[in-house]
Parts: structure tokens; sequence; C-alpha cells
């Protein structure tokens, strides 16, 4: 620990007391020697005027209670710990979205590293050491996310242009954005739509326009977007109207049992340790996808609906091999 990292260290634990602490325990906290410590404590007073006395009856440092202002070192000061987590957050949005939010991030990032310089701390260890795999993200138009973002955090309307992948049409709408989802590696934008007078989740990668109105967003209650969007299975929007009961092999009920497939699912092993999964849904198609990736490892027992969907897709997948014998 060196002189810098010292003097935050002894901020930082005068800071969080409110009983004063002897010498010596300063001494072990701060794994140095007497004198080291009466170092730091002068740095601390002399340099940066921090208000810190001695109680000769309760043998102890403390900050001096008596002073209106709650003292606080200048500038911005991070220990070893809180610079890495920092960056490994930085290198993880950096990783999940590249380039998403480069411009915003740059002074912060370069102000982190210059400090990590100046702490003979390696910056490089964090990069190569943390990598994240990406399945099937979409590429998100930066500069509508951010356009999105800040129409959601100033509480503004969103005029956009949207190109729907299910229709293959591209409309403009009058949006009220509610928040920013993060599903599966790509965004979404959750938003009172004044086009359809409903709430709708726009894939932000379908965003080919967005201009900031200066009317105030329409507000919506958490309790009313939740009961919309995180009531049913997936992105797909809307109270949920069934319920998916699924049966897994024993084999696979090892990773089944511990995966989120829903908030609000319920799980449990059957006697012959297979594992019964009940979701609710409103529509069926993404469930559908995800029941088909476990292949014969599961089965659907109810609803009948759902179950007829997944042999209809069964019998379709085996007409397209059976051609190609």
């Amino acid at each position: 620990m060196n002189s810098f990292q010292r003097i935050y260290q002894l901020h930082r634990i005068l800071a969080s007391r409110r009983l004063p602490i002897s010498h010596k325990n300063l001494e072990q906290l701060l794994e140095c020697s007497r004198a080291t410590v009466n170092r730091t404590i002068e740095a601390l007073r002399s340099y940066y005027n921090a208000p810190l006395i001695y109680d000769r009856e309760r043998n102890g440092y403390h900050y001096d209670a008596t002073s209106n202002d709650v003292f606080e070192l200048p500038g911005i000061w991070f220990d070893a710990q809180e610079l890495y987590a920092l960056l490994t957050a930085q290198q993880l949005l950096e990783q999940i979205q590249p380039g998403l939010l480069d411009a915003q991030l740059k002074p912060i990032k370069d102000r982190l590293e210059r400090i990590l310089t100046a702490q003979n701390l390696n910056k490089q260890e964090i990069t190569s050491r943390i990598r994240i795999l990406s399945m099937m993200g979409r590429n998100a138009a930066t500069q509508y996310f951010q356009q999105a973002a800040s129409a959601l955090l100033q509480r503004k309307q969103l005029r956009i242009t949207y190109h729907s992948r299910s229709h293959d049409q591209q409309t403009k709408r009058v949006i009220s954005p509610q928040r920013l989802t993060h599903y599966r590696d790509n965004w979404y934008l959750d938003a009172w739509c004044h086009k359809r007078d409903a709430l709708r989740s726009f894939a932000v990668e379908r965003i080919t326009s967005a201009a900031l109105l200066e009317y105030a967003a329409l507000e919506i209650t958490e309790i009313e977007l939740n009961e919309h969007f995180s009531t049913s299975y997936g992105i797909f929007s809307g109270k949920a109207r069934q319920t998916a009961i699924l049966h897994f092999t024993a084999e696979r009920s090892r990773w089944v049992a511990e995966e989120q497939w829903h908030p609000q699912q319920e799980g449990k092993f059957l006697p012959d340790g297979r594992y019964e999964l009940c979701i609710p849904y409103a529509n069926e198609t993404e469930l559908v996808m995800d029941i088909l990736k476990h292949g014969a490892a599961v089965e659907v027992i109810t609803p009948k609906t759902l179950r007829q969907t997944i042999i209809e897709n069964l019998r379709k997948m085996q007409t397209i091999y059976n051609q190609k014998k």
C-alpha cells in the first residue's frame, strides 16, 4: 500500500466510525508501523485540512463532530478494489454492446486509467481476464439508443420510425419511453405508443429514425408496466393467459432445476427424478423455441394447444429431413 492509498484508507476508517480509534488499531488496519501512521495522520491534516483530532480521554483519533460540514477528500479518490470494480463494470458493458456508450464513457475511462497508472495497478489484466460471449445479439444503432435513453431519462416523448420484422412494415410513431430492457443480448424500449394507444416493446435496432420532442412523456406506473411486460413468458408482452406444464428428463433436470425461465415459475422434482416446470405465458412463440431447444429431454404436458404446436413443428422438421435422405 503506497502513501496515496494509505491516506485514502485512513480517511475511510475515520469517516465510517462514530467512536475514536486507537493508534494501535490504526497500525493493524493500515498494516504499517507507528511512524508510518503518524506520517499519514500528519499528511491528512496538513495537506487536506482534515478535521482530525486526538481524544486523550478515549485514547483515539476521530473527525471533529462539531464541524458543520462533512469532510471529504478533494477530487475523486478510489482504492485499488474500487478502481478494479469500476473498470470491470466498464469492461462488461463494452463487451455486452461494443461501442454503445464509447463517447459518454471515454472521459471517465481515461481518468480511471490515469489513476491506475499513478498507483501502478494493472488495467490490462482486467481486459485480458474478462470474456463475455454474446449469442445471437443484434447490432443496435448507437445514435438511436442514445436518443431513446435521453428521452427516457428526461421524461420526454420520442418520434420514431420503426421497421417491424414480423410484418416487414415501416411505421411512424410517437411514443412515451418507460424503460430500456436488455434481454438475451438485445436492447428493447418499453414505451406507451400514442398511435396504438397501448404499451408496446420496440427492438432498438429496428428504430430507423428518432427525434426528441418537447412534450412530456405519459407516465405509466411501475405496477402497470410489470403487469404488462413481466407476467408472461419472454419478451412478448401482455397478461399471462395460460400456464405451460413441462416435464424434463431426470438427466436434464440437474440443469433446468437451477434455471430461471420466468420470475413467477413454479417447479418441483417428480418421484421418478424428472422435473416439472410451470410457466405462465401469453404468446407461445418464444416459449416454443425454448422448448424445442431441449429436444427429446422435455415433454409438454399442458395446455393441449401448446403441445399440438410442438408436435406440428416436429412433423415439419421430420418432413424436411425425410426429403433429404
